[in-house]
């Protein structure tokens, strides 16, 4: 279940028709694709974390275990889109991502696993963006040349959007803060092979 336009963009279901199918014992395979520690701060009950660097490096394996009854999840649903299109140039095409992530699961009220919580990548984002290019603008104030440092972050961003990846995230991403648990191929691959969430 593809779309006609680019046939590896994965197809979306939307949380109310999530919580239907939850609800109604047909409970599909639910891949969390978030970092570890985004995952441990809140996720769907029953989801497995693969994260999406994870999920790249082994998505051959991952085929195994999963099927077009399968939903990828994450924060919005931008990761689960690119982990989608990653799956079908695999072989793997079929899959469902959940329209507006933990975010619109979250703001319909469905029930949430919750743990340490932490601040979201897109939030961390535009923090430390922000936090650069304020930085070298009141510098430039002192050294003209620190406004380029502005316009490098400005035009980073602008890429990300255009390109829909983010450099800064992918960094991010590797901190301890945002590592949480150790998240192996192995512990993924014995989770979905017992079913375990």
């Amino acid at each position: 279940m593809t779309t006609a336009a680019n046939p590896e963009t994965p197809s979306t279901l939307d949380v109310a028709s999530l919580r239907h199918l939850l609800e109604s014992g047909r409970a599909p395979r639910l891949i969390d694709v978030r970092t570890p520690g985004e995952f441990e701060t809140a996720h769907i009950p029953g989801s497995h974390n693969v994260p999406l660097d994870l999920l790249r490096e082994h998505r051959a394996e991952l085929r195994a275990h999963l099927d077009e009854q399968t939903v990828l999840v994450c924060l919005s649903d931008r990761r689960a889109t690119q982990a989608g299109q990653d799956l079908a140039a695999a072989g793997l095409p079929g899959l469902r991502v959940l329209t507006g992530g933990v975010t619109a699961w979250q703001a319909a009220g469905a029930p949430v696993a919750s743990g340490k919580p932490r601040w979201s990548l897109e939030r961390q984002v535009r923090l430390v963006a922000g936090s650069v290019v304020l930085g070298s603008i009141l510098v430039s104030t002192a050294v003209p040349r620190a406004k380029w440092l502005a316009a490098a972050i400005g035009g980073g961003l602008a890429f990300a959007a255009l390109s829909d990846t983010c450099a800064m995230g992918m960094m991010l991403a590797k901190l301890p803060y945002n590592r949480g648990p150790r998240t192996d191929i192995a512990t993924v691959l014995g989770a979905l092979a017992d079913g375990r969430g």
